[in-house]
């Protein structure tokens, strides 16, 4: 099957409904990352080239169908309408003003659209507000689907979601996958499909429930697979190690047991932590220490991974030729807990010229951003469970309506 760009579609005169990932951090009114944002503009820019009318929509959050006036997209619309004209103002595009909706369907949002401008584009309010959305309500759908004449999905991070305006617009309209949805796939093949070897794996964050597909596809592909974060701390456990008070998944030692035996039937290297960082209180902490990952007291929680854990990580990743990496070391929020995170993002910046890397997933993204190194990782995704269900060759149901 082939993905339908809109590269291979004339948009002149159509009214276009565009769903993007918006789903951004909003902090005292304002937005706080602007990667999302940033990354739609190339979609939006190619179809007013080609003469489009857009109708922007988004979530925010989880409202649970009902009005939060916290999860409105108010703050993001004159950012995007800055942020839009900053980058289409070199290609001669005269400036487009944003037109921020109270709602996302109805006669309100119907009159507003055939009312906007040349130069207008509309935004819906939070798709979430109605509960139709996030069921796949065929009304729903239905009443989205009557603001416009195309449909285009640049929401990669959204197409693991059955929601309304992912796939059940897509049945209504003809569809159309973004350049972002388009760049995200050529960024992931290259991890899922015949990837250059060694082929490195690093996988961190507080749960092994999450990512037990990802697990069991790619341990047996996989030259090395590296664990970090709490979820570090089940397999620990599952080896017979005390973990004191750190956290762990009790109901998932049993699992970790059969991911240690699947990397041994299939020669994966599985490498744990050697040592941790561990601290008596996460929030107030009295005492920071560093200890062996067999010597974690009753009373230690641990919180990062050693330095001699990031030595042996960072030689992992030096003789890779292909890495992907999903979730955080530790509690990296915390400066004094960050170390492992910032190693493995600076490791990954380290083999730009000799290896495809690949970071996937919120808190790596966010990782990476604040290192300052998005631009020596050859593919930061914008799509964290959508990136993993990919890489764990899952069917995505809004991915499945872009393709022909």
């Amino acid at each position: 099957m082939e993905l339908k760009s809109i590269r291979k579609v004339d948009f002149g005169d159509k009214r276009v409904l565009l769903r993007v990932d918006y789903n951004v951090p909003v902090n005292n009114g304002k937005v706080s990352d602007t990667t999302r944002i940033r990354a739609t503009l190339p979609t939006i820019a190619h179809l007013l080239d080609d003469g489009a009318s857009l109708i922007i929509c988004s979530h925010l959050g989880r409202p649970h169908g009902q009005v939060e006036e916290s999860l409105r997209l108010t703050p993001v619309a004159p950012l995007l309408e800055e942020m839009l004209n900053q980058f289409i103002k070199p290609a001669g595009f005269a400036p487009r003003r944003i037109i921020k909706l109270d709602d996302c369907v109805g006669q309100p949002a119907r009159t507003a659209v055939e009312a906007a401008g040349a130069n207008d584009i509309v935004l819906l309010e939070n798709l979430r507000f109605h509960a139709g959305e996030t069921t796949n309500d065929p009304g729903f759908a239905k009443q989205l689907a009557m603001l416009a004449d195309s449909y285009v999905n640049d929401a990669f991070g959204t197409l693991h979601r059955a929601h309304a305006s992912t796939e059940g617009v897509a049945h209504l309209l003809p569809a159309y996958a973004g350049l972002l949805v388009e760049q995200e796939l050529q960024g992931l093949i290259q991890v899922t499909e015949n990837p250059a070897k060694p082929l490195v794996i690093i996988l961190g964050g507080k749960k092994i429930s999450g990512k037990i597909d990802v697990l069991e596809s790619l341990i047996p592909r996989a030259d090395t697979v590296l664990i970090g974060g709490a979820m570090a701390n089940t397999f620990l456990l599952a080896q017979g190690h005390k973990v004191g008070r750190s956290v762990v998944e009790d109901d998932m030692v049993d699992t970790a047991k059969h991911m240690l035996d699947l990397a041994t039937q299939h020669n994966t290297e599985f490498l744990l932590p050697v040592d941790y960082v561990v601290t008596d209180d996460l929030l107030n902490p009295t005492g920071i220490s560093t200890v062996s990952a067999d010597s974690i007291g009753g009373d230690d929680i641990a919180v990062d991974i050693g330095r001699r854990t990031c030595d042996l990580f960072q030689r992992e990743i030096q003789r890779a030729r292909t890495v992907f990496w999903n979730g955080p070391m530790g509690v990296f929020e915390q400066e004094q807990f960050s170390l492992g995170t910032l190693t493995i993002a600076k490791a990954l910046a380290d083999v730009f010229k000799t290896a495809h890397t690949v970071v996937g997933g919120g808190e790596s993204v966010a990782a990476v951003n604040s290192a300052g190194l998005t631009r020596q990782i050859h593919h930061v995704s914008t799509g964290g469970g959508a990136s993993l269900e990919y890489v764990a060759g899952k069917e995505l149901p809004g991915l499945k309506m872009l393709m022909a």
